[in-house]
């Protein structure tokens, strides 16, 4: 459904046990393939050199494709370096186009940079009104990773949809609570990978590009970043 209202991204990973649904659902679809972008994610099960090559030929077998658009290491492991060293093989095998990281939080972040040599991509976490993370956007940007979210609407930890405040600025422009909590990120700079189950839903995710937010409307939101995790991982 969401291939046929244009989504071009689909997110998946290891962890959700989809993959070889999403590969058949792209296959079923009939665009082709280089049109979309396939980002999958490796599992603790992964957590060494070895494991990390055997993983990634699974993952393109479950996908029932010849390269993964961007892997990304799910969290921070102690293997990580290790991983990515086998992250990096691939890719300069053609097996993946881009490599990154997910849930890393700054020092992990810092760390990391410092001895793996290819800067990540993306770096996938936490970002949603609530705590949209701005200063560790800063600090990946300022050395070339691009900041994520998968959980623009809070995985339901807090009634994002009902919020008052997103509401009452979504009736300014003709937009739901949510379309509002999406644009408030992009506008951030901050890509987001909103998950839904209802086609309604999709169709309203993907409609966030034909306005802006006004400068008073982003001032009075970014008030709602209470400056902590809703799941407790920083």
């Amino acid at each position: 459904a969401a291939l046929d209202l244009g989504y071009r991204l689909i997110d998946t990973a290891q962890m959700y046990e989809n993959e070889d649904v999403v590969g058949k659902a792209i296959l079923e679809s009939k665009i082709a393939r280089e049109a979309v972008f396939i980002t999958s994610k490796l599992y603790r099960d992964c957590n060494s050199y070895k494991k990390t090559k055997t993983g990634i030929e699974k993952s393109l077998k479950k996908l029932n494709c010849d390269y993964i658009d961007l892997m990304l290491i799910h969290e921070p492991y102690a293997e990580a370096l290790e991983m990515y060293k086998a992250l990096k093989e691939a890719c300069s095998a053609g097996l993946i186009r881009a490599i990154g990281i997910s849930n890393f939080n700054a020092e992990q972040y810092l760390k990391f940079i410092e001895a793996c040599e290819t800067i990540p991509a993306v770096n996938q976490v936490e970002s949603h009104v609530y705590f949209p993370q701005l200063p560790l956007r800063d600090l990946l940007l300022s050395h070339g990773t691009q900041m994520q979210s998968w959980g623009p609407f809070t995985e339901g930890k807090a009634d994002i949809f009902n919020e008052p405040l997103l509401i009452q600025i979504g009736k300014k422009y003709n937009k739901s609570s949510a379309q509002i909590a999406l644009r408030y990120l992009v506008e951030n700079g901050i890509a987001v990978i909103p998950k839904s189950a209802h086609q309604e839903h999709l169709k309203q995710n993907l409609d966030i590009f034909d306005f802006k937010l006004a400068k008073a409307d982003v001032e009075n939101i970014k008030a709602l970043d209470c400056k902590h995790s809703l799941f407790g991982w920083y």
